[in-house]
């Protein structure tokens, strides 16, 4: 069975930002657990980006910070990335797809979390 759980820790990075500008970066830190019972590689990823403004961006692309990991039965993979926003609000959400060692292709959900300058939503 595959069971893939993944859990996002947004961070607010001020000192890359420039809201002036309207520059808001975000930094996420992610944890792909592998509950299942079969090894899975995570292949690609579905990113999508929704700011204030309700303006959306897609990001798709192969594995994760230049790598497709394989994560076993047990185990987890961890890694941070980050995205710049034009607005101190927004979400992120999408896929992971994975393969597990039987070949079968299947999407990892990532929830939808809040990206939030602190102090604006409250």
């Amino acid at each position: 069975m595959n069971r893939i759980v993944v859990e996002v820790t947004p961070e607010y990075l001020p000192g890359q930002s420039e809201p002036d500008n309207n520059k808001f970066t975000f930094a996420y830190h992610i944890a792909i657990r592998n509950l299942g019972d079969t090894t899975a590689q995570l292949i690609s990823r579905h990113w999508i980006i929704t700011d204030g403004n309700a303006k959306i961006k897609e990001i798709q692309g192969p594995g994760v910070v230049g790598e497709k990991p394989l994560i076993a039965p047990g185990q987890s993979f961890r890694y941070s990335s980050g995205v710049v926003l034009d607005t101190e609000v927004g979400t992120m959400e999408g896929s992971y797809q994975m393969v597990s060692d039987h070949g079968e292709t299947f999407d990892a959900q990532i929830p939808a979390f809040l990206l939030s300058v602190p102090g604006t939503v409250h």
